[in-house]
């Protein structure tokens, strides 16, 4: 999902049509003091950032998100000096783009941000590691033979973890062309992903089903220590 903030709305719905047309999903914010909670929420893979916005300065808000995310960030802004670029660097962002601009130039400046920021990650779950550039996800050093809509559902889940995700969540972010899908669709790939984390984490299982809502990911609890036995009294 890319996060265009922009309050032209003549503007914004360029960007989001050219975005579309390229794969991408998007959610446009044309009000500052909406962008941090919405993030926060919503966990964009890229936010599309204008500077000069109602209610919250860009700046105020990239420095904002940059304490709590590192989360991509390209600047779009009307600020053509120097000083300008170089404060919404220093404040965080990973790019930085003059209006105006090419809308194309824009789609290839966030697919070269993306590559630039996506790897191996860490996730919430103790031994799990997903490398978005390989579409592969390894569970205690072993490769969970995923699909790529069973890895997109992991890295959905694992970036939600303890958050219940809907079905149609959960469909929004493996189908981002909008196609029509069957609820039972997710259901079908939820328990293959389940079944392979099973094989290769010996019976693990945080992937748990909310019943008549969706599924959550939630990381298993680490076992408490046996207390020390004592010794007999001769």
């Amino acid at each position: 999902m890319i996060l265009i903030v922009e309050d032209e709305p003549k503007l914004a719905g360029v960007l989001r049509d050219y975005l579309r047309q390229a794969g991408f999903k998007t959610f446009w914010i044309a009000n500052g003091s909406a962008v941090v909670p919405w993030a926060r929420e919503h966990a964009p893979a890229l936010i599309l950032l204008d500077l000069m916005l109602p209610e919250r300065d860009g700046l105020d808000i990239c420095r904002d998100i940059r304490t709590r995310s590192s989360v991509p960030i390209i600047m779009i802004t009307a600020r053509v000096e120097e000083i300008d670029r170089l404060q919404g660097l220093e404040s965080g962002a990973d790019d930085y783009i003059c209006k105006p601009f090419s809308p194309r130039e824009v789609v290839a400046r966030v697919r070269a941000v993306l590559r630039r920021s996506e790897g191996p990650s860490l996730s919430p779950v103790s031994g799990l590691i997903l490398d978005q550039d390989r579409y592969q996800a390894t569970l205690n050093g072993q490769d969970l033979e995923l699909t790529a809509v069973e890895f997109k559902l992991l890295q959905f889940l694992s970036v939600k973890t303890g958050k219940v995700c809907t079905r149609q969540q959960l469909m929004d972010s493996i189908y981002p062309d909008e196609r029509i899908v069957a609820d039972r669709t997710i259901d079908s790939h939820i328990k293959k992903l389940r079944r392979k984390i099973a094989f290769i984490g010996a019976g693990s299982d945080f992937i748990h089903s909310v019943y008549g809502v969706g599924y959550k990911l939630e990381p298993l609890a680490e076992p408490a220590p046996c207390p020390a036995d004592k010794e007999e009294s001769l």
